[in-house]
């Protein structure tokens, strides 16, 4: 048997254990084991099944249906995160259980999240929302055949998907060397250069590229990685010590990442791919971190004025722009109430997070699965039905 052989087989071996074991799953609460056994054992399917039984979907059933190693969630309530928990393995080699703990690559969800790094830099007057991004960057420039000096590519265009940008999102890597970010710009990686393709403003087109040029922004004025930037101001401010755009994870969160699975729920073989493009792919975190987040920009929308960022600049952030997008987040109304989130891709890492802007309400999902989607889906309207949060339509 070839080791790659010897691997899927261990991976498949763990994958039919979770769901035979009757101890697979930690969690953390502070809420009532009812709610959570509730949400947990009442899953409404996404997909109608006309031969099947009309009772109720549990978490593992889903999983079990999907090929998915392994979820965590965090419930956010009244401002307070009342519950996180995790199902199934992290690592098919090792055995690593799922728990609130567990880290996960956030893909897309890094985007709103390191928004913030460019917003604290508004916010000290080092840079501009509507000022040429080019008088920032230094030893790469933003060019383009539609790019015209009366029209130039802003911070704003970078963090609503406006610039006209290229390259849509990144692959990763696997074992090769990471490219520096002027690298991934030039399009000496694995992805094409990034470029104007588009008027900058005329259109909504998402854009990986933009938020990388938004990364060498940060980079060339603080003089750090974003990984160290953002770690420190951001990160750490915002109390989300499980978190970190480095992708060489300190030992202490090492230990604790899961690893990367495919739609038929094997392991991949390098474990799982490294992302130099931090802001439009790179974070590790947790579903309660994020739920810390989400917290933290709901207080200061409600009047917090110890918080890493002022309301008016939240209020800016929260303002929709083409497509509905935010700087950063995606944006939606519900029964007239403002919801901000966003969904995360990266290879064997599938998430999604919704909150309310000025209610503490919402809720976190990440997997560890290319498949995660359905159990995302089915999830998220669980806890927003039985707290009747509203959150979904």
């Amino acid at each position: 048997m070839s080791k790659l052989t010897n691997k899927l087989s261990k991976s498949l071996l763990f994958c039919s254990s979770i769901f035979l074991a009757s101890t697979f799953f930690n969690v953390k609460t502070f809420a009532d084991n009812t709610d959570i056994q509730a949400i947990e054992n009442n899953l409404k399917d996404d997909v109608f099944f006309l031969f099947r039984s009309s009772k109720p979907l549990s978490v593992t059933d889903k999983m079990q249906e999907i090929h998915l190693p392994g979820a965590s969630v965090a419930v956010i309530n009244d401002g307070k995160l009342v519950w996180a928990k995790g199902w199934g393995i992290a690592n098919a080699e090792t055995g690593l259980d799922v728990d609130e703990n567990t880290l996960f690559q956030a893909g897309s969800i890094s985007k709103p999240v390191g928004a913030l790094a460019a917003l604290k830099l508004v916010e000290e007057g080092r840079i501009d929302l509507d000022t040429d991004v080019n008088q920032y960057l230094k030893g790469w420039k933003v060019e383009g055949k539609k790019l015209k000096k009366d029209n130039p590519v802003t911070l704003r265009h970078l963090l609503t998907h406006t610039g006209g940008l290229t390259v849509h999102g990144f692959p990763g890597y696997a074992g090769q060397d990471i490219p520096s970010t002027v690298e991934v710009l030039k399009g000496a990686g694995n992805t094409a250069r990034v470029e104007v393709k588009e008027s900058p403003g005329s259109k909504w087109s998402y854009s990986g590229g933009g938020y990388t040029v938004m990364q060498k922004i940060v980079e060339d004025i603080t003089g750090l990685s974003f990984a160290e930037y953002t770690d420190a101001n951001i990160l750490k401010p915002l109390g989300m010590t499980s978190s970190t755009y480095q992708h060489d994870l300190p030992e202490d969160l090492k230990v604790r990442a899961s690893a990367a699975f495919d739609r038929n729920g094997n392991m991949f073989q390098q474990v799982y791919n490294n992302y130099p493009e931090k802001p439009a792919a790179g974070l590790w975190t947790t579903p309660s971190d994020i739920a810390q987040y989400v917290i933290h920009l709901q207080n200061i929308m409600n009047g917090d004025s110890s918080g890493i960022l002022k309301k008016e600049t939240l209020s800016a952030m929260f303002r929709k722009h083409k497509n509905d997008w935010g700087l950063g987040p995606e944006m939606s109304d519900r029964n007239g109430k403002l919801v901000f989130g966003h969904g995360g891709k990266n290879l064997g890492f599938t998430n999604n997070f919704r909150a309310f802007v000025n209610q503490g309400d919402g809720f976190v999902v990440m997997t560890n699965g290319d498949s995660g989607g359905a159990l995302i889906n089915a999830l998220m309207l669980s806890i927003s039905d039985h707290y009747k949060f509203g959150l979904l339509e």
